[in-house]
């Protein structure tokens, strides 16, 4: 790009690769995706609604949390006992006896289904709701879709992803899919450098080294220009007013003030609890308060004190992790002993949280992994392998009936034998859980989703 060149015949490539350029640590796409307009003129109610999905990486074992199976072989239910929760009828792992008594408030979709065994495929999929799980599959995910038809009204961003996934699944949760990078997510923590760390501080919004004030200056200068050109392939208002957004994120205080966990009281602190995933579902619930339209959480548990750290795959239980007599059932990263209380009080937490701020009736909350885990055992008790063909999602908030169960699987919770959910109907329930269009706005012969929503979820 030469000097000579104006604002006036710039065109979308070009900006987006002025935006890797980064002006004070942030992107020009993740700026212009912080207070993006209306699309296309399209209405919304008063109290637009954001989503906070939680992602068990590695795959939850469904029969040791949320579809325990009491009367199948123990070979097949495992060491955990059901217990009875709030809803008649409806049971738990004995594990979770917090979310045991907050089942009337959330759904058990216990027929998900699909057909991909892999991390990559399979977390494509969950996140895509798009059954093909290839590589050269570009299907945008959740949040990328929720960027770009109800972006955030706030002067935050649009999607913030908190806590890496490993390598096993690529990086393709980093990007936008065919979206492009201005739908890509703001991430947030990697390994052991998240918000439970102490001291942990997110710099996303700091100026870039060497960046001074006047350099700023001279770059929201330019952006000036490029906000007088309205066209370049972006709708009318999509550069308007960035100067002051651009500056508002970098010097301002209600995006930073978002991403700071010390502003909470410390009861609330440890009421979340101060391992991983506790500390980034409080920070997701910040986020949520302050406009972001959605988060995703790893949910990363964290590492057992004298335990060296592997990797935030936690729910990845296969035998061979498991060395001498522990297994499945033991207190390792990998350990349901040590996760799962975890995972139900920070899950449990979050839930009574949003309830008593007035927030859940406008939050979905989704927590899923990319499938479960095997019936039978790899190696006696060690572990589970992967398992796609029927799993759990629990999904609250946002209009969808609590103290229900949507479909079923069978006795040795190998298939779904009732009311499946195909990754396009779950994908098309959450938009609509959201009230998001059916179709592009600009393009009204392109559907959202493939899919249709479960519309029994609903009440």
């Amino acid at each position: 790009m030469g000097s000579s060149q104006t604002a006036s015949n710039w065109n979308r490539r070009q900006l987006i690769q002025l935006g890797g350029l980064s002006l004070a640590g942030l992107s020009l796409p993740r700026l212009l995706a912080a207070d993006s307009p209306r699309p296309y003129g399209e209405k919304r109610s008063s109290r637009a609604k954001s989503c906070i999905f939680i992602v068990q990486y590695g795959g939850a074992p469904h029969h040791d949390t949320l579809d325990p199976k009491p009367d199948a072989p123990r070979e097949i239910r495992g060491l955990y006992q059901p217990i009875a929760t709030r809803v008649p009828g409806v049971h738990v792992s004995e594990m979770l006896p917090r979310l045991a008594t907050l089942a009337d408030r959330y759904c058990l979709v216990r027929g998900m289904t699909h057909g991909h065994g892999g991390h990559m495929d399979g977390m494509h999929v969950c996140l895509s709701g798009q059954s093909n799980g290839s590589n050269q599959d570009e299907s945008p995910y959740f949040g990328s879709m929720l960027s770009k038809l109800l972006p955030s009204r706030s002067n935050v961003p649009s999607y913030v992803w908190v806590q890496n996934l490993a390598g096993d699944v690529g990086l393709r949760y980093e990007g936008g899919g065919r979206l492009g990078a201005l739908y890509a997510p703001l991430r947030v923590g990697k390994d052991l450098e998240n918000p439970s760390s102490p001291g942990f501080r997110f710099s996303g919004f700091d100026p870039a080294p060497g960046l001074d004030g006047g350099r700023i200056s001279e770059r929201l200068r330019l952006l000036d220009q490029l906000a007088a050109r309205t066209g370049a392939g972006l709708p009318g208002d999509a550069v308007r007013g960035f100067h002051s957004q651009a500056l508002e994120l970098i010097t301002g205080a209600a995006a930073r003030q978002a991403f700071e966990l010390s502003r909470e009281p410390e009861a609330v602190r440890e009421r979340y609890g101060r391992h991983p995933l506790g500390q980034n579902l409080l920070l997701a619930r910040r986020l949520i308060e302050a406009g972001v339209r959605m988060v995703n959480v790893t949910a990363w548990c964290g590492v057992p004190a004298g335990e060296a750290f592997r990797n935030v795959q936690t729910w990845d239980m296969h035998a061979v992790l498991y060395q001498g007599s522990d297994n499945i059932y033991g207190n390792s990263a990998y350990g349901l002993n040590f996760v799962l209380p975890r995972l139900d009080q920070g899950v449990s937490t979050l839930l009574e949280d949003l309830g008593e701020r007035g927030l859940l009736e406008d939050t979905l909350v989704v927590m899923v992994g990319e499938f479960g885990r095997t019936p039978r055992f790899e190696n006696t008790d060690k572990g589970r392998g992967h398992w796609p063909n029927a799993y759990t999602a629990l999904l609250a908030g946002a209009g969808i009936r609590g103290g229900m169960v949507h479909g079923a699987s069978d006795k040795e919770g190998a298939f779904v034998k009732e009311g499946p959910v195909t990754p396009e109907n779950f994908g098309a329930t959450l938009y609509h859980a959201l009230g998001a269009p059916t179709r592009f706005p600009e393009d009204l012969s392109r559907r959202v989703s493939a899919g249709e929503p479960v519309l029994s979820l609903f009440g």
